[in-house]
């Protein structure tokens, strides 16, 4: 697919969708650049899979442009081979043995690169070949699914959830896999997911979606560039806190957030934690929790969305 190496995977612009009265997109703006590994991200209900279908022309939409490697989503035909999507629930037949799902998908790509008995050994699932589909593990599901990006050489991969039902070493086959395509075939990937972690680890860029529009959108190296480290405070004298910590050299600002606890902005100058709680404990403020914390996916999504660790709608490093 030599000849979508140098066109823009992905443009976005101006995109609506409405379900009845309900907005759903909301001038959804996205771009994944040449050679890119775009992460999206974003809480349960934001619009991930409605974006991705509409994308891939499964899904009408009510206003805006969209170009997949220099197509409307209506003419993807005409890239056939160099678009491949695969959604969160695997479709493929339940009945098929695993060889038989990667015949048919080889007869659907136009220029093969590998064999499926190559994909199956590639994607650690030869000795299932000959297993029905809806006799696998929702994890071998998954790998039976993407293995068939393997039987071609796509200019653009979209993937939905792909690291659900997988255990850590799927996880880091697929990650592998990911890198090496991207690195060595120059393929550019979209990654939808709620997994931060494991898409901190392989994207170049990332998108936060939040109730149908796309908030944030940047490269990885510079998502962070103007955050600071901070430290969230607990204490029982929030006012004499906040008083004691201000003005001393690396505290750049001290908040208080909704639920009592103060955020301390820091940079490379201010004390250590261990410091900062000695300090407050000296002066007879009573802390009861301090947490050091870095710029990172987690805690940038939690900022944008307003969500907690662990509240069910995005996964998080334990």
């Amino acid at each position: 697919m030599d000849k979508y190496r140098d066109v823009s995977p992905l443009q976005v612009s101006g995109l609506n969708k409405r379900y009845g009265r309900t907005d759903v997109l909301t001038d959804l703006n996205l771009t994944v650049e040449t050679g890119a590994v775009h992460g999206l991200v974003g809480l349960n209900g934001s619009g991930k899979t409605t974006t991705l279908e509409c994308i891939l022309g499964m899904l009408p939409y009510d206003r805006g442009d969209v170009s997949v490697l220099g197509h409307r989503p209506d003419h993807l035909w005409r890239a056939t081979g160099a678009v491949v999507g695969i959604f969160d629930s695997p479709s493929l037949h339940p009945g098929l043995t695993v060889r038989q799902s990667l015949e048919h998908a080889r007869i659907l790509c136009t220029e093969t690169v590998r064999s499926p008995a190559q994909v199956e050994s590639l994607l650690g699932i030869r000795r299932y070949s000959n297993y029905r589909i809806r006799q696998l593990s929702l994890g071998n599901r998954r790998r039976a699914s993407i293995a068939q990006v393997l039987l071609g050489q796509p200019a653009f991969v979209i993937l939905d959830e792909p690291f659900n039902g997988l255990d850590a070493g799927g996880v880091d086959d697929v990650l592998a896999l990911i890198s090496r395509l991207n690195r060595e075939e120059g393929t550019a990937f979209l990654l939808s997911s709620h997994q931060l972690p494991y898409l901190e680890r392989i994207c170049s860029h990332m998108s936060i979606l939040h109730k149908g529009r796309i908030e944030i959108s940047e490269p990885v190296e510079q998502l962070f560039a103007a955050r600071h480290p901070r430290i969230l405070l607990r204490c029982d004298q929030v006012e004499r806190a906040t008083g004691l910590l201000q003005g001393q050299p690396g505290i750049l600002q001290v908040t208080s957030a909704p639920d009592g606890s103060l955020q301390v902005e820091i940079d490379e100058r201010a004390p250590d934690p261990a410091s900062i709680n000695r300090q407050l404990v000296q002066a007879g403020i009573a802390v009861s929790g301090l947490i050091s914390e870095i710029p990172s996916l987690e805690s940038l999504f939690r900022e944008i969305t307003g969500s907690e660790a662990g509240d069910g709608n995005v996964e998080t490093a334990a």
